[in-house]
């Protein structure tokens, strides 16, 4: 979801012909009487699916297509986008409650296909509240906090779950403590991002500094070529919900065929994991510092 302004009264400003204003020409049915068609217009708007960083490429290559389809379940039962977020967290909470359910054989793979499929709910959660919000004129800041908070959980979630997986049950141990590490780390790395915009605020700055991509850049030539290579490798994604969820399946199988008595691939994937999250909390440390979004 996106922010809005509240308004005196904590809602979005919308005087006539004032900032916030609907369009004279929006003649958006009533919830009840939304169409799917009505809900890609007025839910998605023109260069959502272009966000650089905030669209996901799942959400541009399928779901962005399917989610007005649940938008419209959604609005005709009644859910505000609130309720959607609440839901989006509990679906991403509950698959990593769901991939770390001690299981043997090929019950390793349908608690990995369970945590995949909760993940995908999770991901078109994400896009349905923000789409129904819009539609509503009901987007705002604790929506925006509640969406944020909702990524955190699932993430963190998903690795102390993949944790457990590769201990092989609900039990301390070296795998159970590297999930720790790993989730730990995904933590940093966002509390890393969302800390530029406190910083700022709490300095008197907007949220966004001057220059727009060219302030993400590091100053520093040799970081800016480290960033650059780190990022057209994409390392850092297998430590995001969607992704995570998909090579959690992909090592249950290979266990699942292998016949191995212990989750040797889900270990070896919780290894590079956890190393992927730690070098890249580091990582994404210095190239904040080394950047000109503090300035």
């Amino acid at each position: 979801m996106e922010a809005e302004l509240p308004g005196p009264s904590g809602t979005p400003e919308t005087p006539a012909g004032g900032p916030g204003s609907p369009d004279p020409g929006d003649h958006r049915p009533p919830r009840n009487a939304a169409r799917v068609a009505d809900i890609r217009r007025y839910g998605q708007p023109p260069g959502l699916k272009d966000r650089r960083n905030e669209e996901h490429w799942a959400g541009r290559l399928y779901m962005r297509d399917l989610s007005p389809y649940f938008g419209w379940i959604a609005l005709r039962l009644g859910f505000s986008p609130n309720q959607l977020t609440y839901l989006m967290m509990l679906s991403g909470i509950v698959a990593g409650a769901v991939v770390s359910v001690p299981a043997s054989g090929a019950g390793g793979l349908w608690t990995a296909l369970g945590g995949a499929l909760l993940i995908q709910v999770y991901l078109l959660l994400d896009c349905v509240d923000g789409e129904v919000a819009r539609y509503l004129r009901q987007t705002s800041v604790a929506g925006v906090f509640l969406d944020r908070i909702g990524h955190y959980l699932s993430e963190i979630s998903l690795l102390i779950g993949l944790g457990f997986a590769a201990q092989g049950g609900w039990k301390n141990g070296g795998w159970a403590e590297l999930g720790l590490v790993a989730a730990l780390g995904a933590a940093l790395i966002k509390a890393e991002t969302d800390n530029v915009v406190v910083a700022r605020a709490k300095s008197g700055l907007p949220a966004d500094p001057s220059g727009g991509d060219r302030a993400l850049r590091p100053r520093s030539t040799g970081i800016a070529l480290a960033r650059q290579a780190a990022s057209m490798l994409r390392f850092h994604r297998i430590i995001g919900a969607v992704e995570l969820s998909l090579l959690i399946l992909a090592a249950a199988l290979i266990d699942t065929l292998t016949g191995a008595d212990s989750p040797v691939a889900i270990r070896v994937l919780m290894v590079a994991v956890a190393l992927v999250a730690v070098v890249q909390t580091l990582l994404h440390l210095v190239s904040i510092l080394a950047s000109r979004r503090l300035k």
